[in-house]
């Protein structure tokens, strides 16, 4: 009886064949991924996410990213998120991140000020110094100084209350009101210097809503879920109140704003809607909200120099000049609008 025989050359070249297409299905999406992107849990920090790397390939959408003590979540490519912070001595403390459509990640920058992230003692000290350096910088009439974050509300911002406590203890009837105030005096550009409104940005009040800002109780702007929301809580000893916002690219043109987040430290520092002669460290609820609706609508910190501007990063405890407008704040805004 003859032997079985093995399969013949033309069998051994189809097998062969068979072999090389079935590891080829394995193998599909197992490229290594780029040096780098082997990213360790929990946040990271801008060197860990470094400019230049894809959110794509090292899987990074969604994770905390920090940077001098601010903190962001990876957006989805073509989305920008930027976190800004008032601050007790006017410290800078935020950073903007943008993922463009293809994944890659770029970083923005703001100048840091190294008294951030000092002791109580020394964060006392620093705003005794800003309060010092206010009374020698320019009148907020005289000064033209201003910085743009590269966004702006093409349409109509509309925004919502939360449904949790609000600062100062106000009603949300009464918050509501602050607020669309605050919010007023960026969209009309309202000032004393007797600049002419031609601001166009718009706004518009929706609800109460159970849903809350995006942001941390460590000020970090986490993932947006479409609503733009005003409220109140924990944020961290650093922040007297945070605004997150996120945009996307425009031809030609500062990002289009998709939503933007404030919430006001009621945690750590004390409000109040009228501030008296017996005020010592409470924050003016309106000054506080005019500054923060200014980066809402694309306006940057004006910088050390220009303490007497509305978007100085210090709105000054027990002070309501911040409610109105200086002429660096209206060139800001016309320059965007």
């Amino acid at each position: 009886m003859a032997g079985r025989r093995g399969p013949g050359l033309v069998g051994r070249a189809v097998t062969a064949l068979l072999v090389a297409a079935s590891l080829s299905v394995v193998c599909v999406g197992e490229v290594p991924r780029p040096p780098g992107c082997a990213l360790a849990r929990g946040e990271l920090t801008v060197d860990d996410l470094p400019a230049g790397s894809s959110v794509l390939d090292c899987l990074a959408v969604g994770r905390v990213v920090t940077h001098e003590g601010a903190g962001v979540a990876v957006p989805e490519p073509g989305t920008t998120v930027s976190v800004d912070a008032l601050t007790v001595d006017g410290s800078a403390h935020g950073f903007t991140l943008t993922v463009a459509a293809d994944g890659t990640v770029s970083y923005v920058y703001e100048e840091a000020h190294e008294a951030a992230h000092e002791g109580p003692r020394e964060a006392t000290r620093a705003a005794a110094a800003a309060s010092r350096a206010r009374a020698d910088a320019p009148a907020p009439c005289a000064d033209g100084a201003y910085s743009t974050a590269g966004r702006k509300e093409y349409g109509t911002y509309e925004w919502f209350i939360g449904d949790g406590p609000l600062p100062g203890r106000l009603s949300h009837a009464e918050g509501r009101r602050a607020f669309e105030d605050a919010i007023a005096t960026i969209t009309t550009s309202r000032n004393d210097c007797g600049f002419d409104d031609t601001v166009t940005a718009k706004a518009r009040f929706l609800s109460s809503t159970g849903n809350e800002a995006g942001i941390d109780r460590a000020a970090r702007c986490t993932r947006r879920d479409g609503l733009s929301v005003w409220d109140a809580g924990d944020i961290g000893a650093e922040a007297v109140a945070t605004t997150c916002s996120w945009s996307r690219p425009v031809p030609d043109g500062p990002e289009e704003l998709l939503e933007a987040d404030v919430r006001f430290n009621t945690h750590d520092f004390p409000f109040t809607n009228r501030p008296s002669g017996a005020c010592t460290h409470a924050y003016d609820i309106r000054s506080v909200a005019t500054h923060e609706a200014g980066h809402v609508f694309g306006l940057g910190h004006s910088g050390a120099g220009h303490e007497n501007l509305t978007m100085y990063a210090n709105s000054f405890a027990c002070s309501t000049d911040a409610r109105t407008l200086g002429k660096g704040d209206v060139l800001g805004l016309r320059s965007l609008y």
